[in-house]
């Protein structure tokens, strides 16, 4: 087979796994689970996949207590609290539109840097792109609208995107460089299962039917295990400049999953307003900047720096040494 080929494939299945994360929530919503049981689910689930792998390239767990702690506030922040903000979100939102309001997170990331110092370089061309892309997210929220999306379910989204643009600048400062990326993210994950579990006497009976259990399986083993290991081969073999592409397909292949399966009804503001975010995005990492992941994707275990807005803090070159992954529903 062609490289180029391969590439685009690997590329391909990457968005389709990250992206379908917002459909399998909504289906699992939809069919019977709570967004409690969600989140504890695909934690559980990705955490199995990834000490498999990690077992599998003979990748040991962390042993020092110091790592630990710092892996417990990233599985706070990258996984356990936005993880439960989509499923929250996405009881009152479509999945299509969870899907573009978590393209936000770069922007949030550069925000996040710009106010800590970490990014000092902010070029008009960037800052253009910041601009640009808040007006994007308040274009699609349009608060003077009476039909706009202003709602709490709404502002949990664009929560989840600001808690995964938090946890990237945290991670680029105490978690970079530590190694074994698979079993460090199991790891992380298994701290996130541990987090989630604090809600469980707020998950309440399990009243789910075979579509939801299929659904969260898929979002646990493939949305949120799998999914690192395809990033992480695609950044080791092909660079960081394919893994940020996949970022930008990921509000499309949600949009479009939501209403071909679904049914949702994307209104052209709602369109607009995630071409816009879009192009912010895309400015936002056209200067001074080493690639990642624009608007990544579900919180597969990320470890190191992940970048995908402060990618998104740290860089793809940085998520390459220490394996992190972006961020997803």
């Amino acid at each position: 087979m062609p490289p180029q080929l391969t590439t685009a494939l690997r590329m391909g299945t990457l968005a389709l796994l990250w992206g379908s994360g917002f459909l399998w929530i909504k289906l699992a919503l939809n069919h019977g689970l709570s967004p409690a049981q969600i989140t504890i689910t695909r934690c559980a689930l990705g955490t199995l996949v990834l000490l498999a792998l990690a077992r599998r390239s003979a990748q040991r767990l962390p042993r020092d207590r110091a790592t630990w702690a710092r892996l417990a506030v990233a599985a706070l922040l990258c996984n356990a609290v936005p993880f439960a903000l989509f499923s929250v979100g996405e009881q009152t939102v479509d999945s299509g539109v969870a899907g573009v309001l978590n393209a936000t997170t770069p922007l949030w990331s550069l925000l996040i840097g710009v106010l800590l110092g970490t990014d000092r370089v902010l070029h008009p061309l960037r800052l253009t792109g910041l601009v640009l892309g808040f007006a994007g997210t308040l274009l699609i929220f349009a608060p003077w609208h009476r039909s706009g999306l202003m709602s709490w379910g709404a502002l949990a989204l664009l929560g989840a995107a600001a808690s995964y643009a938090v946890a990237f600048a945290y991670m680029a400062r105490k978690l970079t460089g530590r190694g074994a990326p698979m079993a460090v993210s199991a790891a992380q994950l298994l701290m996130a299962t541990a987090w989630s579990t604090l809600a469980l006497p707020a998950a309440g009976p399990v009243h789910a039917d075979a579509t939801a259990l299929l659904a969260v399986t898929v979002l646990g083993v493939f949305g949120t295990g799998v999914t690192f290991y395809l990033n992480y081969r695609l950044i080791a073999d092909e660079g960081p400049t394919s893994a940020a592409t996949v970022g930008y397909l990921l509000p499309v292949v949600s949009v479009a999953l939501g209403a071909l399966v679904l049914g949702e009804t994307i209104g052209l503001r709602v369109l607009a307003g995630m071409a816009v975010v879009l192009a912010g995005v895309a400015m936002t990492r056209g200067v001074g900047t080493r690639g990642g992941s624009p608007a990544g994707a579900d919180g597969a275990a990320t470890t190191g720096s992940s970048r995908t807005g402060a990618d998104e803090v740290p860089s793809a070159s940085a998520r390459r040494r220490t394996g992190a992954a972006p961020h997803a529903p």
